[in-house]
């Protein structure tokens, strides 16, 4: 597996979901996921009794692969950071790497006054080439 800096990856996997360009969104994916790597989401409370409520046993959402998780970065940039007053930021002194496994903290912060509105924590595990395989995001921080 190549030297991964757990800073530098927590910088760049968050500044994918901020990306406003489309085509460096997709590079972004690209080069951070596997071809065939999973997102895989612990939804808010109020998701997760909905799914319970509809019969699902599990209430985990996941994108698989480069094209379903660019619709989920895409979704999520156009619902949060594009209308211009949030934004999310890693809290790199939080990245930590243990093995093939990376650790981060990020945050929702304000575009003014950088006040943090939330965030969360994700468990990134990486394949032999460094790249992301799969991703266990819980909001909710």
């Amino acid at each position: 597996m190549p030297n991964i800096d757990a800073h530098d990856l927590a910088t760049r996997f968050v500044a994918m979901w901020n990306e406003p360009d489309p085509e460096l969104r997709r590079k972004s994916i690209e080069s951070l996921w596997a071809d065939d790597a999973a997102h895989i989401l612990h939804p808010p409370q109020e998701i997760r009794e909905a799914a319970a409520g509809l019969g699902f046993a599990s209430s985990t959402l996941e994108a698989r692969g480069h094209d379903a998780i660019e619709s989920r970065v895409t979704k999520s940039y156009e619902d949060f950071v594009a209308p211009g007053t949030i934004t999310f930021r890693a809290r790199t002194d939080a990245a930590v790497r243990l093995d093939n496994v990376v650790k981060l903290i990020w945050e929702v912060v304000t575009v003014e006054g950088y006040e943090v509105q939330g965030g969360g924590l994700d468990l990134l595990i990486l394949g032999d080439d460094g790249r992301i395989e799969r991703d266990y995001m819980f909001p909710g921080l």
